[in-house]
């Protein structure tokens, strides 16, 4: 090539790169994809159940989906094979799977029957979904923090899901409903909040674990195989209220220092 001939490649923006190259470079990844669309599969099939009053294979199907939500972004971390084609998708996923379904779901479950008001905390849910989503897409690029601003959204998802799922069988009374117009609404608020939550983003999974720790895992899933529902929903509330009740920890503490110091 001529000298000439590579100033006016290089001013008119084209990579100096073979075709092949950028032929490759327009593919995707399958494996981490392949699991993005699993929890897709899951969400979409969440909401179909709902619509046909079969709540607790909804629910089901969005703990599925949180499962495989967990597992693409690891397995593209451990694989090499992130991309902001995977990343994109997979916060469109997230929209359905944990901002769309739960809010579907928990609507027809009960919140229909409290009219505007239940379609005012199945919206609010949602809508506090799609901005946590696009918080974090912000975020994510600037932050180098492993904790969550906000409460992830597939944990907000495991909260309106697990209720859904733990009393599907039960007799729908007014004081359930209200229960659970709470929790939806609740749950969209603490996505939007500034709480700080641990993101577990420091696990090394390719590094070598105590035996405890093997041990560990394997108790924890045979308590949750004891009553999946209600252990789930359990431990949804639990990681949920852990930030609002760390921050009324520390101030009740610095109030009770700063008395004391007086």
């Amino acid at each position: 090539m001529k000298y000439k001939e590579r100033v006016i490649e290089i001013k008119s923006g084209s990579p100096l790169l073979p075709s092949e190259t950028r032929a490759g470079s327009k593919g995707i990844y399958l494996l981490p994809n392949l699991l993005t669309t699993g929890a897709l599969f899951c969400g979409f099939y969440a909401v179909l159940s709902g619509f046909s009053g079969k709540y607790e294979l909804a629910g089901i199907a969005i703990f599925v989906a949180l499962f495989f939500d967990g597992l693409d972004g690891r397995v593209a971390r451990l694989t090499n094979t992130e991309s902001d084609f995977g990343r994109q998708y997979d916060s469109l996923s997230d929209m359905v799977s944990f901002g769309i379904a739960p809010a579907v779901v928990s609507y027809g479950w009960g919140l229909g029957t409290l009219g505007k008001f239940g379609f005012a905390a199945a919206f609010v849910y949602s809508s506090c979904a799609a901005l946590r989503l696009a918080r974090y897409n912000v975020l994510a690029e600037t932050s180098g923090s492993n904790d969550f601003t906000g409460l992830p959204s597939p944990v907000a998802a495991a909260l309106v899901a697990g209720l859904v799922w733990s009393t599907h069988a039960l007799t729908m009374s007014f004081e359930l409903v209200i229960l659970g117009m709470l929790v939806t609404v609740t749950a969209g608020l603490l996505m939007v909040s500034n709480f700080k939550y641990p993101g577990f983003k420091e696990v090394d999974f390719r590094g070598k674990v105590p035996f405890f720790v093997i041990f560990s895992v394997v108790m924890g899933f045979v308590v949750i195989s004891i009553d999946p529902a209600r252990i789930l929903f359990a431990i949804a509330v639990i990681f949920s209220t852990y930030a609002p009740v760390k921050i009324l920890y520390l101030s009740a503490k610095r109030r009770l220092m700063h008395s004391e110091g007086d």
